[in-house]
């Protein structure tokens, strides 16, 4: 081999050496985190309270792995080199450790003081399994954080549910919100929040226990197709515009009340009404 040939087959040899090595290096580029924060009434299958903490509750936990996992799949499909996911319904201990998909990092259990266990550094945040806010008309389990409390919230006078609320906290982090799962009513809501998320409906509401299903087995490709196109485009997605100090109102509901997911449940004319100001929306829903 002559000095011309050896030195170029040197070059070569480096240089795929440094392209192998910057796509493993965690530190690199190339390398991305993504944050996936689930909630169960807008899992794929979901239509009904029961599913959620009645009779067929077990039925619920699986359905939410089920779509934890067809994320997380859509997230290393689209090169992600890590993944975190949040069992964020309820008390946060919903699914089965030994279903979800070993290569992500599951987050279990109570975050006092933050609403995102673990979302510095990721490049995304993907809001699976979401439900619209109260009162949404045909929205399946629709609510504001508490079906039970809660009878609407607004943020700097506009009324909001967890999608604005989040993906304020998320813009807090410099994080944008790049794909939300949920039914029909969920995705429109999340596309006047944020101007240009992906969205993927797993079933279209046709009020607050009922809903036309997407095929459990098409939902999973479907978040796994939405996942890949969202972190493709998560360079693209803006963070959302809040101004600070900003003012977070509750209007709660006297104790006793129809859940606002109840199909009986009528609006109450004169609910409690709780409104804070502050720099941090984090601050304000959870007091950081």
């Amino acid at each position: 081999m002559n000095n011309g040939v050896q030195f170029l087959s040197v070059r070569l040899v480096m240089f795929f050496s440094l392209l192998i090595a910057s796509m493993i290096h965690p530190g690199n580029a190339l390398a991305f985190k993504v944050y996936i924060f689930t909630d169960m009434e807008g899992c794929s299958g979901v239509t009904g309270s029961g599913q959620i903490s009645g009779t067929r509750a077990e039925e619920g936990k699986r359905l939410m792995a089920e779509d934890m996992n067809a994320c997380i799949a859509g997230c290393y499909a689209a090169g992600a080199t890590e993944v975190v996911v949040r069992d964020g319904h309820g008390g946060g201990t919903n699914v089965n450790v030994k279903l979800i998909d070993p290569r992500a990092k599951l987050v279990r259990g109570s975050t006092p003081g933050v609403r995102f266990k673990d979302l510095d550094g990721a490049e995304a945040l993907i809001l699976l399994g979401y439900h619209a806010m109260a009162l949404t008309p045909g929205g399946v389990l629709a609510h504001s954080y508490s079906s039970a409390s809660i009878q609407g919230m607004w943020l700097n006078g506009r009324e909001v549910g967890e999608i604005g609320v989040d993906a304020a906290i998320a813009a807090e982090h410099k994080i944008p919100v790049v794909m939300v799962s949920g039914d029909d009513k969920v995705a429109a809501e999340a596309r006047a929040w944020i101007p240009g998320v992906i969205t993927c409906e797993t079933k279209k509401g046709t009020g607050p226990q009922s809903a036309v299903l997407v095929p459990v087995e098409e939902a999973h490709k479907l978040i796994k197709q939405k996942t890949e196109q969202a972190l493709s485009r998560r360079k693209e997605i803006k963070l959302i515009e809040v101004k600070y100090p900003a003012t977070l109102r509750w209007d709660y509901l006297p104790k006793g009340s129809l859940r606002t997911h109840n199909p009986a449940f009528k609006p109450v004319d004169n609910p409690r009404r709780v409104e804070k100001t502050g720099d941090s929306v984090e601050k304000l829903l959870v007091g950081k």
